[in-house]
């Protein structure tokens, strides 16, 4: 079992699931690229690691000088090594990767409301469904009109907790746009698009609580 998140990302290397979790994650972030119009793209990651989803996907798209981002991450080492990969992009004016507390709204003032909204590999870390509620809540802070919002849920024991996620934002303003399940049939992977106005101020300051621990391909 992984002894913290940094050690945790390195599964990347060998489970099927998180492999197959980041390409369609990254199909979509492509997708939402190009169906933004011209002009500048603003986008935020919650808990982001080392930004693997968005960089990746952005090293090799044609809209990459439309976009500033901002990435929060809590865990310094994976902060290290994803500001590295945007200096290897040459992409250090345009992406910010913050060390902070991705639950707390002061970290994503100045980059909301955004175009793309990317919340991977959060929503499985939630204790209760009422965290889970907050988050989704909060997303009208984060979203403009018209944004996409990525977000991923693992299924377990054969629950498909994925389910309650795509219920609840069908219910909160969210139009479903794609939804998939990797190939090992435990991960779910969903891409949305805000159809409500944006929240100025966010409903609590405190976004959400994470209280995850690191497990096998969470």
């Amino acid at each position: 079992m992984p002894k913290d998140w940094y050690e945790w990302h390195d599964l990347y290397n060998t489970e099927p699931k998180l492999q197959q979790r980041l390409e369609i994650v990254r199909e979509y972030i492509a997708y939402s690229l190009n169906a933004l119009p011209d002009g500048a793209i603003r986008i935020v990651s919650v808990c982001a690691g080392d930004g693997r989803d968005l960089l990746g996907t952005l090293k090799n798209h044609p809209r990459i000088n439309d976009v500033y981002a901002r990435l929060v991450e809590l865990n310094p080492q994976l902060v290290e090594r994803g500001r590295a990969t945007i200096e290897s992009l040459g992409l250090a004016k345009q992406i910010e990767l913050i060390n902070g507390d991705a639950t707390l709204a002061t970290n994503y003032v100045g980059a909301v409301p955004a175009d793309i909204v990317i919340v991977c590999g959060v929503f499985g870390n939630l204790a209760e469904e009422a965290e889970l509620n907050r988050l989704l809540d909060n997303l009208s802070f984060l979203s403009k009109p018209g944004a996409f919002v990525i977000w991923t849920r693992g299924h377990s024991n054969g629950i498909p907790y994925s389910d309650n996620v795509r219920k609840i934002l069908s219910a909160s303003g969210f139009e479903e746009i794609s939804f998939n399940l990797t190939a090992t049939g435990d991960m779910g992977v969903g891409l949305h698009r805000y159809i409500g106005e944006n929240l100025p101020e966010p409903k609590e300051q405190q976004l959400f609580v994470f209280s995850g621990v690191p497990r096998a391909a969470r």
